[in-house]
């Protein structure tokens, strides 16, 4: 705990808050990075054995120090993991860690974090807590009935625990069309999605990806017509273990099944289609409780920020990393850095004013 007033507080450890780190650092101002994890990584270090990235690694990296080269096409999560960590070291970033921000308070002036072990106070806060520490799991008619396994993609660790067994897995962005594609070889999957599954075509590579994310960046900047991004030419990166698989036709997707039943699954048709295991593929929301104190959401269970990665109703509070809602690729190693630029040449503007 500290009784000294730090310019800025930033919650979380992962890339978001270590780009904001960055220029942080680079601008003079005194903060702290709090991260609730054990040690360096954040999300990346939590996730399946065989996660990629979907960009090379020179289109993949943080401020300031480009990410090593790997040379066996995408960097695997253990990279990334190896990477944040020199970075953290290379900057000195001033991380305190293991510290779980439970609750953020207004304080007159400042704004005040509570942790189990103490209190800090602030004059602004950047939140980077990301989301995968909040996966969401849909009601289904029969969850609770289904005598199988069920678990989420934040749960899922390697294919040979499932070996042998049949697999619904459920989903239609980049997790699921991965985990289907590593489950193949090993378990008898079933893909179902809400509407057919949309590839991006095979040759956008990491430059083009940025490109795309870039423009959408720029269009709303400027005021100027949305085009949507990656969004408006499908939904999955076929990395190579994805097209390999499509290829192979093991992600020929089904429709939703309708309901659960203790042995499986079934359709409004009839159909029904046993299984060992349900995978859950379907996303995340922001971490944000620690927020909740501010009293800032609005009915969608998010904080309006007009598209920005400013609090509309706290401009003390930035939000960083959290996707197109806090700015556009905003999750992504790459955009994240171009939000944290922005971020910390407000706070700095805001900081000499005083």
């Amino acid at each position: 705990m500290s009784t000294d007033v730090l310019d800025v507080a930033v919650i979380g450890g992962g890339q978001a808050a270590l780009a904001a780190g960055f220029y942080l650092r680079r601008s003079g101002v005194r903060f702290t990075v709090f991260d609730a994890q054990e040690e360096p990584g954040g999300a990346w270090r939590h996730g399946w054995a065989s996660l990629r990235l979907f960009s090379p690694a020179r289109h993949s990296s943080l401020p300031g120090w480009p990410m090593p080269a790997w040379n066996q096409g995408y960097p695997p999560a253990a990279h990334v993991v190896d990477y944040l960590t020199a970075y953290e070291k290379r900057y000195e970033l001033p991380v305190l860690r293991p510290v779980r921000i439970k609750a953020v308070h207004r304080d007159g002036d400042l704004l005040r974090l509570d942790a189990a072990t103490g209190s800090w106070w602030a004059r602004h806060v950047i939140s980077a807590t990301g989301t995968w520490w909040r996966p969401y799991l849909p009601y289904f008619p029969g969850r609770d009935e289904f005598q199988g396994r069920q678990l989420h993609t934040v749960q899922y660790r390697a294919p040979q625990e499932f070996q042998g067994q049949r697999v619904v897995v459920v989903g239609g962005g980049n997790s699921a069309a991965q985990i289907v594609a590593d489950l193949a070889p090993h378990a008898t999957t079933t893909w179902t999605t809400k509407r057919p599954p949309r590839f991006l075509p095979d040759d956008l590579d990491g430059r083009a990806l940025f490109e795309l994310a870039d423009r959408r960046y720029r269009e709303l900047r400027d005021g100027r017509p949305d085009s949507g991004g990656l969004g408006g030419l499908g939904d999955i990166v076929a990395v190579p273990p994805v097209r390999q698989a499509r290829d192979r036709g093991d992600l020929d997707a089904r429709p939703m099944f309708d309901r659960l039943t203790p042995t499986g699954v079934a359709w409004a048709d009839g159909r029904t289609d046993d299984c060992d295991a349900v995978i859950w593929c379907t996303g995340f929301r922001p971490a944000l409780s620690h927020l909740a104190p501010l009293g800032l959401r609005d009915g969608s269970g998010l904080i309006p920020t007009g598209g920005g990665p400013r609090a509309l109703a706290e401009p003390r509070l930035h939000l960083l990393g959290y996707g197109d809602w806090t700015g556009p690729a905003s999750a992504t190693l790459i955009g994240a850095a171009r939000t944290a630029r922005d971020v910390a040449r407000a706070i700095t503007a805001q900081l000499e004013t005083r």
